[in-house]
């Protein structure tokens, strides 16, 4: 039976379908996984959740190397997922091809742009998911739909065949409602060793960000992740505080969109839906001035954190303010949660850093991740960190 016809959730592409079986041996034998519609499938039509896009750009000529990878490891393509229009929102609501559904948190959105991976992960569908993550598109969707989301060190995971966002800022990144399954996935794109862990920072000032009953909801999973250390140390991320840092990364984000989209978009006038077309218009006005000034503050961030993860230290922190918003919200909640969201996912993104997010508790029935940073290249401490810890869960 093809996926689409088991699809109740709204998370597969209909207009992009494909579907290709893995090798018969491998070590992802026997599963199945969703894949973002930006990665390109040789033969096939990239969606990039945009009508506009997809009638304007002919098919694949060649299949992106991690899906390459992924099919030569023995897993099975069930199809596209649905992304958010032109990969840029965090809410998962395209205005031109529907809400995939979140069946952890019903009447909620699941997260973008990497919505239908999580909600197809989330629901079962298959068995784990690719998205991407450019600002917190696989971190947010997994915290918001309950299952395990990882993005990797930037660059780590090549990234031919994949339509880009901001390349400096653009990362593969995957689903799975296990620990265990996403150190597997991880084992076959990364193909690294895992460090042991050092110390345990707790980030005082990105857990001031995120309501006051997330906190309290989360205090029972970080004191089992600081009890799995032996101890633990609150520091400041920021020494300009984490809103300075998200400006920093927007400047450079919208200057790289422009740069990278700006003459299709002033050709093609694409009709972008109503939370895009605003951003869009504020990327048209990017200013080499600022981006040249935000470069060298960029530089300051990642050599800050450079020292404060040395020595395999690990951050926490939650990786959203809150559980996920209501489907439909009005413009202005829409734009005051991702203010206040993306000051604490500019800290992986602004640096290029491999982040783990992990379902570790709920509020009012719906999930909240806890999330893991480390330094560049600590992406298998991540994941082995996240298992030991699961497994700790489960017994």
């Amino acid at each position: 039976m093809s996926i689409l016809e088991r699809d109740t959730l709204h998370a597969f592409t209909r207009h992009t379908h494909v579907a290709m079986p893995g090798a018969p041996d491998g070590p992802l034998a026997g599963l199945t996984f969703g894949l973002k519609d930006i990665y390109n499938i040789a033969g096939h039509r990239t969606g990039f959740g945009s009508p506009d896009w997809l009638e304007t750009h002919e098919p694949a000529t060649r299949t992106a190397s991690v899906v390459s990878r992924l099919l030569e490891s023995g897993a099975t393509l069930a199809g596209k997922t649905h992304t958010e229009e032109m990969a840029f929102s965090l809410s998962g609501e395209n205005a031109h091809y529907g809400t995939p559904t979140n069946v952890a948190a019903p009447g909620r959105v699941p997260g973008g742009s990497s919505s239908g991976s999580a909600a197809a992960v989330a629901g079962g569908l298959v068995h784990f998911a690719v998205g991407s993550d450019t600002g917190g598109s696989v971190r947010g969707p997994a915290s918001f739909c309950g299952v395990f989301g990882m993005r990797p060190t930037h660059g780590r995971i090549a990234l031919d065949g994949v339509l880009p966002l901001a390349p400096s800022f653009d990362t593969c990144g995957w689903f799975a409602r296990d620990a265990a399954l996403l150190m597997r996935v991880g084992a076959v794109l990364l193909g690294g060793p895992a460090r042991l862990p050092g110390r345990l920072l707790v980030a005082s000032d990105a857990f001031a960000l995120a309501i006051p009953e997330a906190n309290t909801v989360l205090e029972p999973a970080v004191h089992r992740v600081s009890q799995y250390f032996g101890t633990a140390e609150s520091v400041n991320v920021s020494d300009a505080g984490l809103p300075a840092w998200y400006e920093v990364m927007r400047v450079l984000q919208f200057g790289e969109i422009h740069a990278t989209h700006g003459e299709w978009v002033a050709r093609v006038q694409p009709r972008f839906g109503p939370e895009i077309q605003p951003r869009f218009d504020a990327v048209a006005k990017s200013d080499p001035i600022r981006i040249a000034a935000s470069e060298l503050l960029r530089d300051d961030i990642r050599e800050r954190m450079r020292v404060l993860l040395a020595d395999n230290a690990v951050l926490l922190l939650p990786t959203m303010p809150d559980i996920a918003p209501l489907r439909g919200d009005l413009h202005q909640q829409v734009v005051a949660f991702r203010e206040r969201a993306l000051p604490m996912l500019c800290i992986a993104g602004l640096c290029g850093l491999p982040q783990i997010s992990m379902p570790m508790a709920t509020l009012h029935g719906c999930p909240l991740g806890l999330s893991m940073i480390a330094a560049q290249g600590n992406d298998e401490m991540l994941l082995d960190l996240a298992r030991n810890l699961n497994t700790e869960r489960r017994d």
